[in-house]
């Protein structure tokens, strides 16, 4: 693995999200000094918080996989979860998610196999649940095949496939379970109800791809988010950004919030210092920069210029008199509401060269986390209120160059109208929105084409091909972020912190990560 050559004793790190508080963790447990720089008033990034008069809402992923990784990266400074102050607390969610369809029927989504069997039988019949165990042997296959040589690695090159004897036994099993085939007809091969189907294929919109043309391989992302478990932190989800940059500040480190990175000095082809909006420099002897893609060559480095941007999405947050919300048809903390159409919707917002558009017919994810942490609950007066979320996904600004800043709380009461109809009343007139995030708030923010979710998991970005976390353009500095290895997700982010700080400090980490992550053990269930 090629690493940051010369001194690495200073280390600077751009950004204080998942991916860069993980990297800052890793640094220090190593012995480097290192400074964190972040922009925004608190940690978190993408996985931040917005404030409102009298709560706080998440701002930015809601569903967390893999909650074990924040245990590694904490142990990185000699933390865990239980020791952070304020303890770390993080539950199982059961269900994970509640799925609701255009027909009226609704399939409920459970980690554990026997619980989730019973539950296909329930509603789609014994066959259905005979495909759903075997299909859920050959998702644990895949990953099982997938996450050390190919998520949980740093690639220098493609051949690193053919020359590592690890990764070529990986890429043969791969091959040999159909991982190069399509997720959709794989999946189909096991199930026959397209409504179960679903459930077991929309996560590839998390990889910017519809399920008719994603990769098999990604499998390995309905792995985790039906058989390994959905989690979610008391507090919500900043709590786990708050509790890393916790842990990172009592084992030495510096974090420097409202410190805007506006550049970085260079001497030659390594990075010397970081300059912030306020006139203060940061030297360094090795950087880390979690900038997105979209913004990325302001800090002197070069990207692709033929990269494909996922999807983006509409995200709507505020708060909803919990009396309204009780009479809906679903009471969860992680709601999907299917539209009828499925590949329709997909073209819609995967469409190519200005060919996008709005969902014709939505289906919708809404967060209802008070349900799981009853401290999230806002008494005002005699009524309780409870933060609410409603993510709707839509083309990026490359795939449909709308105007968002005036079609915005248009489409909202649209989307609205749509949740009345389908038997979520009170929904238009109660919903008190007080933040409304769109593909034009992304582009304000520096993300590529206005999405959140960085450039798409084609076969030709991803793994060794995806943009490289030591790029070419200089000698000391290294990226970590969703538009890095290994990729877009909470899990990912967190992955591409280690891999960033192991191109400085070596492979320090890789012991602990030599098993694939199987389970949730540790980590409560929600009663």
């Amino acid at each position: 693995m090629k690493t940051v050559a010369g001194p690495t004793d200073r280390v600077v790190v751009v950004g204080a999200g998942l991916a860069g508080l993980s990297a800052a963790l890793y640094l220090t447990g190593s012995g480097r000094a290192v400074t964190l720089l972040e922009r925004a008033d608190h940690p978190g990034g993408r996985v931040g918080r917005y404030r409102g008069a009298d709560y706080d809402i998440d701002s930015g992923a809601t569903v967390l996989t893999l909650p074990e990784l924040i245990t590694d990266a904490l142990a990185a400074v000699d933390r865990s979860p239980e020791t952070c102050v304020p303890a770390l607390r993080i539950h199982r969610l059961t269900p994970s998610y509640h799925a609701r369809f255009a027909d009226g029927a609704d399939i409920r989504v459970f980690a554990d196999a026997d619980a989730m069997a019973a539950e296909v039988e329930r509603t789609c019949g014994p066959a259905e649940a005979s495909g759903y165990r075997r299909l859920r042997d050959w998702l644990a296959r895949i990953y099982a095949a997938e996450f050390t040589e190919f998520m949980d690695t740093n690639f220098d090159s493609p051949l690193d496939l053919v020359r590592k004897s690890e990764k070529r036994r990986a890429l043969v099993e791969l091959v040999r379970l159909g991982g190069f085939g399509r997720l959709g007809s794989r999946v189909r091969r096991f199930l026959s109800d397209p409504r179960l189907a679903r459930l077991f294929t929309f996560q590839a919109l998390y990889a910017g791809m519809p399920p008719a043309d994603a990769l098999a391989v990604y499998g390995a992302i309905p792995h985790m988010d039906t058989s390994l478990g959905v989690y979610f932190p008391e507090g919500g989800m900043r709590a786990i950004a708050a509790a890393m940059a916790q842990a990172f500040t009592d084992a030495g480190g510096t974090l420097e919030l409202g410190a805007e990175v506006v550049g970085i000095d260079y001497a030659g082809r390594r990075a010397r210092r970081a300059r912030t909006a306020d006139g203060r420099s940061f030297d360094c002897d090795a950087l880390v920069l979690t900038a997105d893609l979209g913004s990325i060559e302001r800090f002197g480095v070069r990207r692709r210029r033929l990269l494909r941007a996922a999807p983006s999405a509409v995200v709507a947050h505020g708060t909803v008199p919990t009396a309204v919300a009780e009479t809906w048809p679903v009471r969860a903390h992680h709601t999907i509401e299917f539209g009828q159409a499925w590949d329709a919707t997909f073209a819609e917002i995967t469409g190519r060269r200005g060919r996008g558009a709005l969902m014709s017919d939505p289906s919708l994810l809404l967060t209802r986390p008070a349900l799981t942490d009853p401290s999230l609950f806002i008494d005002r007066g005699d009524e309780r209120y409870e933060p609410f979320s409603l993510l709707a996904p839509c083309p990026n600004l490359a795939a449909a160059p709308l105007d968002w800043v005036r079609i915005g709380p248009a489409y909202l009461r649209e989307l609205l109208a749509v949740l009345e109809a389908r038997g979520y009343h009170g929904i238009t007139g109660h919903f008190a929105v007080d933040h409304l995030d769109t593909p034009r708030t992304w582009l304000d923010r520096g993300m590529l084409a206005g999405t959140p979710f960085s450039a798409a998991h084609l076969f030709r970005q991803t793994g060794p091909f995806r943009p490289s976390n030591f790029p070419r353009s200089s000698d000391n500095v290294v990226i970590a972020g969703c538009g890095t290895t290994p990729g877009v997700g909470v899990p990912t982010a967190l992955l591409s912190g280690k891999l960033a700080a192991n191109r400085i400090s070596g492979d320090i980490s890789r012991a602990r990560s030599e098993t694939p992550r199987t389970s949730g053990i540790g980590f409560g269930a929600t009663p």
